[in-house]
């Protein structure tokens, strides 16, 4: 009996090396490649970022001057979500802000909406999504160039009735067949326009310290 209890000590000694050096050598590996894969995540992001600005306009890294937002009904986020702001000269000149379509067809759909400081979408991009490939994915600047009709859309331009489809009164073309996820992302970018509205102050705030 003694000499099975020394085999399964010896064996359980053996497991558990096993697992330190495995954790150890998992633990290395991660701080090792960590940064390069932060670097690679944040260059996507800025990508991203960069396609919803307009070229030339600002002068800062909107990675560095971000936001964290609670929750919000308009812009459909049920989690805390990110705004990057835009600077020249230190000057706000326009934010991108995370946004969700909760009712597209096949689920909720991922946007960065960027807005400038006049209130004028400078651009929207679709980050993720389900929707029906060959059908309801044209939304995707990869598959058509639909989602530049919102650039330098406004809360004004249109109006409130002008912010649909056009099959409901609007001004908004969509693909025959495929109402629902434009319909969609349409009304999240006019609800993310009304948060930003709603929110210019803080949102487009100066730098500390800046002068205004």
């Amino acid at each position: 009996m003694t000499s099975v209890l020394r085999a399964a000590t010896r064996a359980a000694l053996v497991l558990l090396g096993f697992s330190v050096v495995g954790t150890a050598v998992l633990a290395y590996t991660y701080t090792v490649t960590r940064p390069a894969i932060q670097h690679n995540e944040d260059a996507a992001r800025l990508k991203l970022i960069a396609e919803t600005l307009i070229p030339g306009s600002y002068d800062n890294n909107p990675l560095n001057d971000a936001l964290t937002l609670p929750p919000h009904k308009l812009l459909g986020t049920d989690a805390p979500s990110q705004a990057w702001r835009a600077r020249k000269g230190g000057q706000p000149v326009a934010l991108v802000l995370e946004a969700t379509a909760p009712d597209g067809y096949s689920g909720k759909i991922n946007l960065l909406v960027g807005v400038g400081v006049d209130g004028r979408i400078t651009g929207v991009r679709v980050v993720s999504h389900k929707e029906t490939p060959g059908l309801g994915d044209y939304i995707d600047i990869a598959k058509s160039k639909w989602i530049e009709i919102f650039n330098g859309k406004s809360l004004t331009q249109p109006s409130d009735t002008g912010w649909q489809v056009k099959k409901d009164g609007g001004q908004f073309d969509y693909m025959a067949g495929a109402t629902i996820t434009p319909r969609a992302v349409v009304k999240a970018v006019h609800h993310a326009l009304e948060f930003v509205a709603a929110h210019r102050d803080t949102l487009f705030a100066p730098l500390s310290g800046a002068k205004s």
